[in-house]
C-alpha cells in the first residue's frame, strides 16, 4: 500500500496534468471557432471548382486529346497516396482514423497487385505507417515549423505531385484526410484528384449546365486542373485543421474529467490511509498506557 507521502504527491502529480489539459482544452476551443470558419468557407469554393471541371469534361469531344490530369493515363498500375495528418499529437483519434483508413485501403492495393507510392504530410502518419510501409514511402512533409498553413503551401504539395505525374510516376493520386462534422465527429475521407473524377450526366442536366467558353476547354483545364489539385489539397488541410481541434479539445475535456475523477479516488484512499495511521498511533498509545 503506497505511503501517505507518495499520495499527496501523486495527487498534486494529478492536479498539475490537470490544469494542463484544461488549459489544453481552452486554446483548442479558441482556435476552433477560426479553423471552423474557414473549412466552411472554403468547401463551396472546391465543390465549384468541381463543377466547372464537370461542365468542361463534357464539352470536350476527343477524349484522346484532353488532358491526361482529366482522364489519366489510360492504366491502373501505380498508386499514390498522399496521407495528411497533423504534427502533433494529443487530439484523440484524429490521426489514426486517417492512418486506418489509409492502411486498409494500402492492404487492397497490395493485395491487388497495385504499385504503391505513399507520400507522408505530417510526422504523426508517418509515425504510424512508416513501421508497415516503410518501403512504400517515397516522400515525407513535415509542416511541424509552420504556424499557419496557406495555400502556398498547398501549391507547392500540388506542383511536387503534378510533376511526378508527368514524369509517369503513378497513374492514380488519393489523397486521405478527415473531415469535420462537429466538435465530436470527423469523418476519414479518401479522394481521387488524379485523374479528376467525371460523373456521368442524364440529357436534362446536360442541357440545364451547357456553357460556350473562350478560349478552347482543352486551353482551359491545362491552367485549371494542376490548380484543382492545390484547392483540394488546401481544403483537405482547411478540414483537418478544424477536425484536429475538435478532436483536441474532444480529447482534453475528458482527459480533465478523467483527472477529476482520479483525484476524487486518490483523496478518498489518502484519507482512509491517513485515518489508518491515527488508529493504529492511538491503539498504540492506549496498549502503551495500560501496561503502565
Amino acid at each position: 500500500m503506497p505511503s501517505l507521502d507518495d499520495l499527496r504527491k501523486r495527487i498534486s502529480s494529478v492536479k498539475s496534468t490537470q490544469k494542463i489539459t484544461k488549459a489544453m482544452k481552452m486554446v483548442a476551443a479558441a482556435k476552433l471557432r477560426k479553423a471552423q470558419e474557414m473549412a466552411e468557407k472554403g468547401r463551396p469554393y472546391s465543390n465549384k471548382m468541381d463543377v466547372i471541371i464537370q461542365n468542361l469534361s463534357k464539352a470536350i469531344n476527343d477524349p484522346s486529346n484532353a488532358p491526361k490530369l482529366l482522364v489519366g493515363t489510360g492504366e491502373d498500375k501505380t498508386h499514390l497516396c498522399v496521407v495528411m495528418t497533423a504534427d502533433r499529437g494529443l487530439c484523440g483519434g484524429f490521426n489514426t482514423n486517417i492512418c486506418k483508413l489509409a492502411k486498409k485501403y494500402f492492404d487492397e492495393a497490395i493485395k491487388s497487385s497495385k504499385n504503391l507510392k505513399i507520400i507522408t504530410v505530417g510526422t504523426k502518419g508517418l509515425d504510424q505507417l512508416k513501421r508497415d510501409y516503410g518501403k512504400y514511402i517515397i516522400k515525407k512533409i513535415n509542416l511541424k515549423d509552420k504556424k499557419k498553413l496557406t495555400f502556398l503551401d498547398a501549391e507547392e504539395i500540388g506542383k511536387q505531385i503534378v510533376e511526378l505525374f508527368k514524369n509517369k510516376g503513378f497513374d492514380k493520386c488519393f489523397i486521405f484526410y478527415n473531415k469535420f462534422k462537429n466538435v465530436i465527429s470527423q469523418i476519414p475521407q479518401q479522394q481521387q484528384v488524379i485523374p479528376a473524377k467525371i460523373e456521368e450526366k442524364d440529357k436534362k442536366q446536360e442541357e440545364m449546365s451547357s456553357y460556350e467558353f473562350e478560349p478552347d476547354e482543352d486551353e482551359i483545364l491545362d491552367d485549371l486542373l494542376p490548380k484543382n489539385i492545390s484547392t483540394q489539397i488546401f481544403k483537405a488541410f482547411l478540414e483537418n485543421s478544424a477536425s484536429e481541434q475538435g478532436s483536441r479539445m474532444t480529447a482534453m475535456d475528458n482527459a480533465t474529467r478523467n483527472a477529476g475523477d482520479l483525484v476524487d479516488k486518490l483523496t478518498i484512499n489518502y484519507n482512509r490511509s491517513r485515518q489508518a495511521s491515527i488508529t493504529k498511533e492511538l491503539i498504540e498509545i492506549i496498549s502503551g498506557a495500560e501496561s503502565l
